[in-house]
């Protein structure tokens, strides 16, 4: 039986990179993204790409609890075991906890955190069921780092980090491996407008690569945490 990859957050940047990098190893895919067009586009280029696998798409935004929920019903529906979970979808609001705009807590914890644990919670237990699969949460430098441009987005990924090395101790009985990792600054959207040379940058197909090749590993192996960053730093 084919065996299912789902991935939040898909239709950009690091996302993308994991649906690609998932895609050509023969895997299906579930993706949700808040765009449908980009959703609409990746389907049909891993589709036309590789024509063994099926790609199952749903606009969400991952802020809605019930978006996710149904997200998770389409999954179910698919009838394929969840071999990967990769709680990827973020955003990222800059500013200061004593400076930023009122909402910017409660908008980066429901997309950041919230997102990952109920989508998690939604499918873990047929995971749990067949004692296999992996769970990759896409943290942050930021998860461990407190960057004083950082505010509520810091506090979410801290949180994010926390609640996968819950998760992590909880799934270790089940066979379910659980990984954090945590990228520092990446070619993505989110520095959109920075005026920064791409050079300074890590590629988003690089976080996809070091996903894969850790899930790769025995099943006897979980790495806990990856800290990725650029070659020149951390950008502040």
């Amino acid at each position: 039986m084919k065996k299912l990859v789902v991935i939040s957050g898909a239709g950009k940047g690091i996302g993308r990179a994991l649906a690609q990098r998932f895609a050509s190893e023969g895997f299906s895919l579930a993706l949700c993204a808040r765009t449908e067009a980009d959703l609409q586009t990746l389907q049909t280029e891993l589709t036309q790409k590789h024509s063994e696998i099926e790609v199952f798409i749903r606009p969400t935004d991952v802020s809605i609890k019930t978006q996710v929920l149904s997200f998770a019903q389409m999954i179910e529906e698919t009838g394929l075991p969840v071999e990967v979970l990769v709680n990827n979808a973020g955003v990222f609001l800059p500013g200061q906890i004593h400076q930023e705009e009122d909402g910017a807590l409660e908008k980066q914890i429901e997309t950041n955190l919230y997102s990952a644990y109920h989508l998690t919670r939604a499918l873990v237990p047929t995971m749990i069921e067949a004692q296999r699969g992996h769970i990759f949460n896409i943290c942050s430098t930021a998860s461990i780092t407190a960057y004083t441009s950082g505010g509520s987005y810091s506090i979410s990924k801290f949180a994010l980090l926390g609640m996968s090395k819950v998760l992590r101790e909880e799934m270790k009985p089940h066979h379910i491996r659980v990984t954090s990792i945590l990228p520092g600054a990446t070619l993505t959207n989110s520095w959109a407008g920075s005026d920064l040379p791409e050079k300074r940058f890590m590629p988003p197909e690089d976080v996809a690569e070091v996903a894969f090749n850790t899930y790769q590993l025995s099943d006897r192996t979980v790495v806990e945490e990856i800290l990725m960053r650029p070659q020149l730093g951390d950008i502040t």
